[in-house]
């Protein structure tokens, strides 16, 4: 479906463990991603990722099964993604200061 062009997909994970601050459990999530060695931005609100689908999906995954290993009780999940059949699609395209 999708093939090997490139998507963006933005991911956000929501930790919740009652009690605790989470902040230290999304981090786990960003080292997942920075370790994966795709293009990426990490913002206030999501981490946005550029690369081929079932990577990204794949890296997702590991991004939520390390949050729940670092201690989570539950986890929510928001992914968007951006694809086109006819190409890639690239950060490059989507700057506001063109």
């Amino acid at each position: 479906m999708l093939g090997n062009q490139s998507i963006c997909l933005a991911l956000q994970i929501v930790p919740r463990k009652e009690g605790a601050n989470t902040y230290h459990l999304v981090d786990k999530a960003i080292e997942v991603i920075q370790s994966s060695g795709v293009k990426h931005m990490i913002t206030p609100m999501e981490t946005v990722m550029e690369g081929p689908f079932d990577q990204l999906n794949e890296i997702a995954l590991k991004a939520q099964q390390a949050v729940m290993e670092a201690g989570a009780e539950e986890v929510l999940v928001y992914i968007k993604m951006h694809y086109r059949k006819s190409g890639n699609v690239t950060f490059e395209e989507k700057r506001l200061d063109r």
